[in-house]
């Protein structure tokens, strides 16, 4: 029997203040609720003591966000698929927002260790008006150790409801889809970052996302393995390769503050927790 963590999060407006409140069972708790932005914005970091996840554990994170709230969300530290020897370890985000929240998603990136059985799911409901920023990192194997990953398969899907849904498998062993230049080509890190709403974006706000996320690629190291794009007219995305998971997360969060400034006119404050 693996660990059975469960963690529920609640954001209520109350007058010029998101209160939040938390109840978690197991081993996946919040760190620290903070405030560097003024009362409107709850930033929560989210920690896991165990430190990773085995084969027959299973987090749930559920999240509900009440109309014009807005909450950060982040991770001290990587999450981490450990070798498995053969069942599956699960973990599972769900969020609800009502109509003018925001959820800004941004965990540090996963690693999926060599021999693991892993799956990471993600959806996200949105009312009208309601709108997301957020990322998924991956890194298959250590690389930063040079340990490959060479067995063990990794199960994704991010969902926003009648607007987008993406799954996946990668599979230690599929070279076609890991050394491929159709697939990874190579690269050990995966990532995906959008902005996403409830409601369709107007064009003009789409264009500016578009044009500002190709922009902070321009010139950056990882230029070649970068794309900008708008599945359809409430959701836009940014995704990338890379050897080493730093450039990445480099890109991203110069991207997601850009982003903040052109789609909600909000400062680019980073979560306390990266620098410290």
């Amino acid at each position: 029997m693996g660990w059975h963590g469960r963690l529920e999060l609640d954001y209520r407006r109350d007058g010029d203040t998101t209160q939040a409140h938390d109840r978690h069972d197991g081993p996946l708790r919040v760190l620290q609720r903070l405030y560097p932005e003024g009362p409107a914005i709850c930033h929560h970091v989210l920690v896991h003591p165990p430190g990773g996840m085995v084969g027959g554990d299973t987090l749930d994170v559920a999240l509900a966000l009440g109309e014009d709230s807005h909450a950060v969300i982040t991770t001290p530290g990587a999450a981490r698929f450990y070798r498995s020897r053969g069942e599956r370890a699960v973990q599972q985000v769900s969020a609800s927002l009502a109509a003018g929240a925001r959820l800004e998603w941004l965990p540090l990136e996963t690693l999926a260790y060599s021999g693991c059985e892993g799956e990471n799911t993600m959806r996200f409901e949105l009312a009208e008006g309601a709108q997301t920023i957020g990322w998924d990192v991956l890194a298959l194997g250590l690389p930063a150790a040079d340990q490959p990953f060479v067995r063990g398969r990794y199960r994704q899907s991010i969902e926003i409801p009648g607007r987008w849904l993406e799954r996946g498998v990668i599979a230690a062993d599929d070279a076609t889809l890991l050394a491929s230049p159709l697939g990874l080509d190579g690269h050990k890190v995966m990532g995906t970052l959008w902005f996403a709403s409830g409601s369709p974006l107007p064009p003009a706000r789409r264009e500016a996302l578009l044009d500002t996320a190709r922009a902070a690629c321009e010139g950056h190291p990882l230029m070649r393995s970068t794309g900008a794009t708008a599945p359809n007219d409430a959701v836009v995305l940014l995704r990338a390769l890379a050897p080493r998971v730093e450039p990445l997360m480099d890109l991203f969060k110069t991207v997601r503050n850009r982003w903040r400034s052109v789609g909600w006119a909000l400062d680019p404050v980073l979560p306390r927790i990266w620098t410290t």
